[in-house]
């Protein structure tokens, strides 16, 4: 009924301007850049997210595989995580920008200081979990501390690893999104913020429903 009064109206576009604007963004250059909009923005967001959450998962398992062969490192940690999973990543993003600058560092960080506290103490768990009898039954037959490590927990802990990175993808996203709002020149997030002023919506829904894409896909 709205778009029977206004064909133009902005606020609930027809599927003719949702197509149109996917047409315009994924397949016609951008005339002033030359590059595709939606698929630089998809790069870029997607470049972001797979840093970011490669350094998370590095870190959390090299900590907790630290901590579940080294006793006086895995006393401490727990609390630790416990304190830090607690602090929301978006209330520090201002002091983010501010010690790591207005570029991609920022971004990248705000994703691993979100993601690594709450990664590291699920993995945590699952370390727990594993036997004492196992590491005892291999330094028994001669297992180093390096040896423990890659052969006993680190097997124990990647598809605890992977569940977890699927189950933070959601948070990853939200402050992916929440950093490119803020301060960025391409992404998804910041074409969102970018346009929603004129409130746009004819590219505002097709990106969520992208974002929504690309997150399942993942």
């Amino acid at each position: 009924e709205r778009l029977a009064d206004n064909p133009n109206d902005k606020l609930l576009p027809g599927a003719g301007q949702l197509l149109d604007a996917v047409k315009r963004l994924a397949f016609n250059a951008d005339t002033r850049t030359g590059e595709y909009v939606l698929w630089q923005d998809s790069a870029s967001s997607l470049r972001r997210l797979a840093i970011g959450l490669g350094i998370s998962a590095l870190a959390g398992l090299c900590m907790v595989i630290a901590a579940g062969t080294r006793p006086l490192f895995g006393a401490p940690l727990s609390p630790l995580l416990t304190v830090l999973s607690m602090v929301p990543p978006l209330a520090i993003l201002p002091i983010l920008f501010i010690v790591f600058g207005l570029g991609e560092l920022s971004k990248v960080m705000l994703i691993v200081i979100g993601v690594t506290p709450c990664l590291a103490r699920d993995l945590e768990q699952r370390a727990r979990e594993i036997p004492l009898e196992l590491l005892v039954k291999a330094q028994t037959l001669g297992a180093s501390t390096w040896t423990l490590m890659l052969r006993v927990v680190l097997p124990q802990l990647l598809p605890r690893l992977l569940i977890s990175l699927r189950l933070m993808l959601g948070s990853a996203w939200l402050f992916l999104i929440a950093a490119e709002a803020i301060a960025s020149t391409d992404g998804l997030g910041y074409r969102i913020f970018l346009v929603r002023r004129y409130l746009v919506m004819d590219v505002i829904l097709p990106y969520v429903v992208w974002i929504t894409l690309l997150a399942w896909l993942m």
